[in-house]
């Protein structure tokens, strides 16, 4: 058996056999490598910042193309109003009021610190200061059952446009709120700027490569069941043949 096994004949066979299972492997895991990134999110476009007054008004919520667009916002900060916005990657964001000059507000995240005692929360610029950053629409409030029973004073859970008019009294707020990348002046201590990156969109899965990847796994097991078919056919053979054989006459 092992000599019909490793005769020439038949090692081209398991060579050939193995080529052909490690090319189908091979290629339906590419062809499921290129269906799974079909999936990903892809990139759309990003058009160049606007004022954040074209994009939002008091009393009127956002429009869906408006979310994540980048945008300018020019004004001063209100530091006496400013809050900590609770429960953020395991820290807090810094949100205050910037007084557009028009009689409204936005509320700007001027970023994340670790802690209530971090030096960037008291490092509000003071005077005209240009904020460049994206929109993102109001927060829906959490359910209480969410929410801790009381929070240090100075903090909220949610940057909701609903809560903060009644948190910051007097203040006519445009709808919103603007995550901020950067301020010009910059403070004197910068707090991290949270990440916030630009916009896209979902793909469409192929489900065509899906279909190739299985065509190509089904070819290698084929190449496998073929190859047991003749292997067995060659070690079959002598035996077959001993049995044709006529036996030899009586004396």
């Amino acid at each position: 058996m092992f000599r019909i096994l490793f005769s020439p004949r038949v090692m081209a066979l398991h060579l050939l056999a193995i080529g052909a299972l490690v090319a189908c492997g091979l290629l339906g895991r590419w062809q499921l490598g290129v269906f799974e990134d079909s999936g990903k999110p892809l990139a759309v476009s990003d058009p160049a910042p606007v004022a954040v007054g074209t994009l939002t008004q008091a009393g009127r919520q956002m429009t869906t193309d408006a979310v994540n667009r980048q945008v300018t916002a020019e004004g001063t900060f209100d530091a006496s109003k400013q809050l900590l916005v609770a429960e953020r990657d395991e820290g807090l964001w810094l949100l205050v009021p910037l007084d557009l000059g028009d009689g409204t507000s936005i509320p700007v995240v001027r970023g994340w610190v670790a802690a209530a005692g971090d030096p960037a929360i008291a490092a509000v610029p003071a005077g005209k200061v240009t904020v460049t950053g994206r929109l993102q629409p109001s927060e829906t409030l959490d359910s209480v059952a969410r929410r801790p029973r009381q929070l240090p004073p100075g903090q909220v859970m949610t940057v909701s446009s609903a809560e903060l008019i009644n948190v910051w009294k007097g203040v006519k707020l445009r709808n919103g709120f603007v995550v901020a990348a950067g301020e010009s002046p910059a403070p004197a201590v910068a707090a991290k700027p949270v990440n916030m990156p630009p916009p896209t969109e979902l793909g469409g899965f192929t489900w065509r490569n899906l279909a190739y990847a299985a065509q190509w796994w089904i070819f290698g097991l084929f190449a496998v069941f073929m190859w047991w078919h003749f292997v067995r056919d060659a070690l079959r053979g002598p035996t077959a043949e001993q049995k044709s054989d006529p036996e030899p006459a009586a004396v």
